[in-house]
């Protein structure tokens, strides 16, 4: 029997409040009440196998409350006349409300709307409403975040030096992927950076200052020391980018140990990639001129960054990441507990059949072999055929 029960009912006016319907129509005054709910009954010759399942099942639907039930006068063959349960019918928000429990939280929403006096917002609760909900202890905060920012448009401050009663940095941080979708509302184009995007860019895209990228690097040849020799050196991206260096060779490895174990070469420096993201070097257009080395792990995500650095550096040379090294090292596999399954377009004829062997588990289910596992004597070698110039 699939008789629609009360707990279907509910269930389906609980999908209305979950789809956030029922409080975006508080905003748009269209009414989504009286509503039709869907209702089967049992069918003649359920009617007469079933009578008392069917008695009851009328009784139950009789006493819910909040939910009207209309019947309909049938004539059985066996059974005479009886009355049945036709349609369920939701006659107002307030039933809707009381029927599912959420007559206090429409009341909490009301009072956010009602303190939203930013119209440009208001498309924004409609669509989120629920989320809204999730942020109504912070809403009035957020609200004068946004008022602040239309009035001091592009600030060129940090996120710290926002002064405004019960708002610091930490709640802005934290809140960034909802801010973003308020402002992009409420301010006007030319004080969005359309060109900054996601939480991380946060800063960049609304006009705050951001804390600066840095570059973590080793000079390999003492001849090129700007400290003391091997010094382990961090600056800015700025700075970096301003550097007066005859280098001509440049490694980049993921791995710190790697990193701060990088054998001298002739003319080089090895960076601290730490993995995606290579902002912090675009800027340094020296390195156009520049031989580069990447250096990362033999699995799906070690290819994947050396295809984004690619896009920045198209020149760059993957080292130690073939199929020789691969196989010649077979003791040290590994897995990759979560492969790419990117496509990637900068990868040359050899790297991309490896990447590919690897994303399909042509050689192994999620095989990997990072670099630290190489020896190092496999690194010496490779770095000796490479050409000094």
């Amino acid at each position: 029997m699939t008789w629609t029960t009360p707990i279907e009912l509910h269930a389906q006016v609980k999908k209305l409040w979950d789809r956030g319907e029922i409080l975006a129509a508080l905003i748009s005054g269209e009414p989504l009440f009286p509503k039709r709910l869907r209702l089967k009954g049992p069918s003649s010759a359920e009617l007469s196998s079933h009578f008392d399942a069917a008695r009851a099942w009328i009784s139950e639907l009789k006493t819910m409350r909040h939910c009207r039930i209309t019947m309909r006068e049938i004539n059985h063959r066996t059974l005479g006349t009886n009355s049945l349960p036709d349609q369920a019918w939701i006659d107002t928000q307030e039933n809707a409300l009381a029927l599912i429990g959420k007559t206090a939280e429409a009341t909490r929403f009301k009072q956010l709307f009602a303190v939203t006096h930013n119209q440009q917002l208001h498309p924004w609760l409609a669509k989120r409403a629920l989320r809204a909900l999730e942020l109504a202890d912070d809403w009035p905060k957020l609200l004068a975040i946004v008022a602040w920012l239309q009035s001091h448009p592009q600030p060129g401050i940090y996120l710290r030096q926002v002064d405004l009663p019960d708002v610091h940095s930490k709640l802005i941080e934290s809140h960034r992927g909802v801010l973003a979708e308020l402002l992009d509302l409420a301010l006007p184009p030319d004080a969005i950076n359309s060109s900054a995007t996601g939480i991380t860019q946060f800063a960049q895209r609304y006009g705050f200052c951001d804390k600066p990228q840095r570059v973590r690097f080793r000079i390999l040849d003492p001849a090129y020391a700007l400290l003391a020799n091997d010094a382990d050196i961090t600056l800015d991206a700025a700075s970096f980018a301003q550097l007066k260096s005859k280098i001509s060779m440049v490694f980049i490895t993921e791995n710190e140990v790697n990193f701060l174990a990088f054998p001298k070469h002739p003319h080089s420096m090895v960076i601290f990639g730490s993995g995606y993201g290579f902002d912090m070097l675009a800027q340094a257009q020296w390195l156009n001129n520049c031989q580069i080395y990447y250096w990362g792990d033999i699995d799906t995500h070690g290819f994947a960054i050396l295809d984004q650095l690619r896009s920045h550096f198209p020149h760059v040379q993957s080292l130690l990441m073939d199929r020789q090294t691969l196989l010649y090292f077979k003791s040290q596999w590994g897995q990759e507990e979560t492969p790419s399954s990117a496509e990637l377009t900068q990868l040359n004829h050899e790297e991309a059949a490896l990447f590919a062997d690897l994303k399909h588990h042509t050689i192994r289910n999620k095989l990997r072999l990072e670099q630290e596992k190489i020896g190092f004597h496999w690194l010496e070698q490779a770095l000796a055929k490479l050409p000094s110039e």
